[in-house]
């Protein structure tokens, strides 16, 4: 996550997984899961931040079959 021109308190990230695909760890976000909806949410330490200014997360995940890239969002409060 990258803030634009001016700085941010919080970030979502959302995309939905196609075929079946799981998700076993992750870091620097909470990564919460709803049937194929993923949603990945700041953390206290890294929601804020200044203009220009990133960060970043990842997790582990796991498939199976065909997966083609999602399509994914992000917003900025």
């Amino acid at each position: 996550m990258t803030a634009g021109n001016a700085a941010i308190n919080g970030w979502t990230v959302r995309w939905t997984f196609a075929n079946g695909q799981s998700i076993s760890q992750a870091w620097n976000a909470e990564v919460t899961r709803s049937g194929s909806a993923v949603t990945a949410r700041n953390l206290s330490y890294n929601g804020r931040l200044g203009a220009g200014a990133s960060t970043n997360f990842g997790f582990i995940g796991s498939s199976s079959g065909n997966n083609p890239v999602p399509a994914v969002t992000c917003t900025a409060s």
